[in-house]
């Protein structure tokens, strides 16, 4: 019988109720993307990137419960890297590493050059740069991000959001007329192309299916934390984004690469604009403090599988991390940061991470039915709707993620001819 979440033996404590769970996916989700997401999903589909807001949240929720699904039974790091390998075989699951690696880096990119557009923007690069590099140094250093110091970064920007909307709401202005997602002279395309987009915002939303080993009774905590968390975090985006669009409209969204400074810019109570950049800098340092970890320990359990070169396997004997894949992260954000903005870096990772996430719903997909906690149409909704949403993006984000994925492939190819790109599942046998 398949070891699950309940009954494998945990490697780390069982510390964490239903609570605790919500509260790490919501600071995982409630990040820099809020603070950033809205202008270039403005520029695609004007104030129908509303309708865009709720089609990225079902596609969310999905690929969600289908990596709960897998974490569920399979309780083992590595993500859908691993799930990949099981399911489908080791070159879809090496592809699966390699969009979430590339993804990911783009991820972490985004997030620095937002930290800037609220810090310094007339500095974006370098202050992108330096602050992805003290990231680093504290992550070499391993200091890792606990559920109280998640709570704090959570209450901060919960406080910083709502004084925004409170300042927009009370400081005039607003016209109703501007909200306006049905009139607005977007096409489907345009709409899923936000969704796309406003996705980013939600990153970070699967980082609860991942707690198989630390939570209590996972495999009921797990699916009832997801919707919760994702729920809260739909429903503050979504006053969030009703108010910035009837503060400012539209067109001044597009315009922007800080659309809730620019909300509260445009009211009588403008002086509460470094409530908007606080916030923005602390979500986003708590976000790359969690990006780079993450990318690191992927990158080292691919280079562990000798999917990457082996050397990015070292773990530092002093703090016990996994040093040189850290900083093979970093460097690749620092080249993202010196050659890209933050609009391109949003697009670029929407493509490869909704790759990632395609290959974890295709995954779900071939759980049996006695495996599942979801029913079959959630990975197959998840499935399509990433395809969808990815395909949807403008050219200028398509063709460099699909020539990245392509890059992938080519060197599946390489890593594992002769064994093909499916198979049978390794749980088929003894169940």
């Amino acid at each position: 019988m398949a070891e699950t979440a309940e009954t494998a033996p945990s490697r780390l404590a069982r510390r964490l109720g239903l609570r605790d769970a919500v509260l790490i996916g919501l600071g995982s989700m409630l990040g820099a993307g809020v603070f950033s997401a809205f202008g270039p999903a403005a520029s695609q589909a004007g104030s129908a990137l509303l309708i865009g807001l709720g089609v990225a949240a079902v596609v969310a929720y999905c690929n969600a419960a289908s990596s709960a699904d897998l974490a569920a039974n399979y309780p083992e790091s590595g993500g859908t890297y691993a799930y990949g390998r099981r399911q489908l075989g080791d070159s879809w699951g090496f592809l699966a590493g390699w969009a979430f690696i590339s993804g990911k880096v783009a991820s972490a990119g985004a997030i620095a050059f937002t930290f800037a557009a609220y810090v310094a923007p007339d500095y974006a690069r370098p202050i992108a740069a330096a602050v992805v590099i003290g990231v680093l140094l504290v992550n070499l250093a391993g200091v890792r991000k606990t559920v109280s110091v998640t709570a704090v970064i959570v209450a901060i920007t919960l406080a910083a959001l709502a004084i925004i909307v409170i300042a927009v709401l009370a400081g005039g202005g607003l016209d109703g007329g501007r909200v306006d997602p049905i009139g607005a002279d977007a096409g489907p395309r345009e709409i899923l192309a936000s969704g796309a987009i406003l996705f980013f915002a939600f990153a970070g939303y699967a980082r609860i299916a991942t707690l198989g080993e630390e939570v209590r009774e996972p495999r009921r905590t797990i699916p009832r934390a997801i919707p919760i968390a994702l729920g809260i975090v739909l429903v503050i985006y979504a006053i969030v984004a009703v108010t910035v669009l009837a503060a400012v409209g539209a067109p001044a969204l597009a315009a922007t690469d800080a659309p809730l400074e620019a909300a509260v810019s445009a009211s009588d109570l403008s002086s509460l604009e470094p409530v908007a950049r606080v916030g923005a800098a602390v979500a986003s340092l708590g976000v790359l403090l969690a990006l780079l970890a993450g990318i690191g320990r992927t990158t080292f359990a691919m280079a562990a599988n000798r999917d990457l070169p082996p050397v990015l396997a070292a773990v530092s004997s002093r703090a016990k991390v996994p040093h040189r894949a850290e900083i093979a992260a970093a460097v690749g954000v620092l080249i993202v940061i010196s050659v890209g903005d933050l609009r391109a870096a949003i697009g670029f990772s929407s493509v490869l991470v909704l790759t990632y996430y395609a290959i974890a719903n295709g995954s779900a997909m071939r759980l049996p039915r006695r495996m599942r906690l979801q029913p079959l149409v959630v990975p197959i909704v998840g499935l399509v709707g990433c395809l969808v949403l990815a395909t949807s993006l403008p050219a200028s984000s398509l063709i460099p993620g699909v020539a990245v994925v392509g890059a992938g492939v080519l060197l599946a190819l390489l890593r594992y001819r002769g064994r093909g790109w499916w198979r049978e599942p390794a749980h088929d046998s003894g169940l």
